[in-house]
């Protein structure tokens, strides 16, 4: 027997992540470590628990096997409950057979059958691959208000951006007259966040239709919202003015760790009003060496810092050997930077090694053409040898 709930988390967590090239090679997206502690998929779980929302299905595709570990049954965001919690939905086979999900709209289709289970008013759809802080109770409380079909969060972008996302037209009451799916010449700001809250029975029916829609893509912003605003329904923009970074590229990625030293930009990791979870193996607390030098960053548990550490961020049980220095950077969890090895402007992946002298990126101003510089990659599980170098916008997914 399940236990109704009104409202259910749908979380689209099964994206390659192409973008991310040797962070997502053997990783699906939302598993990607972030901020020293956390995995990218611990913000909107985070966001669902604190917002009252306690039954969320996690929709995985694209090597899931990480993902699934790290949520396990819940435990970490207390959604390992009895009746709701999480729920790791990959595709499976049924009667007329088995299908990869193609799309985002398809791939809720395929899983009518877990939400019909708890027989929700409204369901909230969500990505798996955005770092923000949002109580989704206040959306769902302005969806009610506004007695809505959908719901669409929106953020105010500048025009130069807009062009990268789903853009809404509103009218004065906020009531969407209009969408476009990254338009060349924008008529609006107002950029879709991918996050939308449905009534069920409506958004459960659209579904089936574009599923019988052999020639329709299967996709939220190119089917489903242009189809419900096709049909007059009752459309609203929610806005949002907190911090929010799709981080599903490698600047984006580097450039949301850097935000999180930055005093001046709103994302807190640690207000005890909105706690961030995560999944986290007990370790010792972290080790500054007497000869040690760290400014103005992040240094998690297990680590131990021996070298010179400059406006990074270095996650759970790194070493920084005596001699390394590392700036400008994010190291994943159990990496080693050893003695002499320089590491700038970079992304060092999980369980790396970077020997010794070995060279990791470079800063800005040492590149002549700024057209050759950007940010140096080094994916999970790689050794880069004695002596050996990374140019800047390199990314390294074997050892070198």
């Amino acid at each position: 027997m399940y236990i109704k709930k009104e409202c259910v988390a749908m979380l689209l967590a099964g994206g390659q992540g192409s973008r991310l090239y040797a962070l997502t090679q053997d990783m699906a997206k939302p598993a990607v470590p972030f901020g020293g502690k956390y995995r990218i998929i611990d913000f909107p779980l985070s966001n669902c628990i604190n917002s009252g929302i306690d039954t969320v299905g996690v929709l995985t595709q694209y090597q899931p096997l990480v993902l699934h570990d790290y949520i396990g049954n819940g435990q970490p965001w207390d959604l390992d409950k009895l009746h709701g919690g999480v729920h790791s939905l990959p595709p499976f086979q049924t009667a007329l057979g088995a299908q990869w999900y193609k799309g985002t709209a398809n791939a809720i289709y395929q899983n009518i059958s877990f939400v019909d289970r708890y027989n929700p008013e409204y369901v909230v759809i969500l990505s798996g691959d955005h770092i923000y802080k949002m109580d989704y109770n206040d959306m769902l409380e302005y969806h009610k208000k506004k007695n809505a079909d959908a719901t669409i969060a929106v953020l105010e972008v500048s025009m130069e951006e807009a062009s990268r996302f789903g853009i809404m037209i509103t009218d004065e009451d906020d009531n969407i007259i209009d969408f476009e799916e990254k338009p060349k010449h924008p008529r609006s700001t107002l950029a879709s966040m991918g996050i939308y809250i449905f009534t069920w029975k409506k958004l459960r029916q659209y579904l089936i239709d574009n599923e019988n829609d052999e020639t329709a893509s299967k996709d939220f912003g190119k089917n489903i919202i242009p189809d419900m605003k096709a049909n007059g329904e009752k459309m609203v923009a929610y806005h949002f003015d907190g911090y929010w970074k799709d981080v599903g590229t490698l600047d984006s990625l580097w450039e949301a760790n850097m935000d999180l030293l930055n005093p001046n930009i709103p994302i807190d990791l640690y207000d005890p009003e909105w706690k961030m979870y995560s999944r986290n193996p007990i370790m010792p607390p972290q080790y500054i060496g007497s000869d040690a030098v760290v400014e103005n960053s992040m240094i998690a548990e297990g680590c131990e810092i021996e070298g010179t550490v400059d406006f990074s961020v270095i996650s759970a049980g790194v070493k920084i050997e005596k001699g390394a220095t590392v700036t400008d950077s994010i190291i994943m969890p159990g990496s080693v930077i050893k003695a002499g090895a320089v590491v700038e402007y970079a992304i060092i992946g999980e369980n790396t090694v970077v020997e010794a002298n070995a060279q990791v990126g470079a800063r800005p101003e040492s590149v002549e053409n700024r057209d050759e510089w950007g940010i140096a990659v080094v994916g999970h599980n790689v050794n880069v040898s004695e002596n050996a170098k990374v140019l800047p916008k390199q990314i390294i997914s074997e050892n070198i």
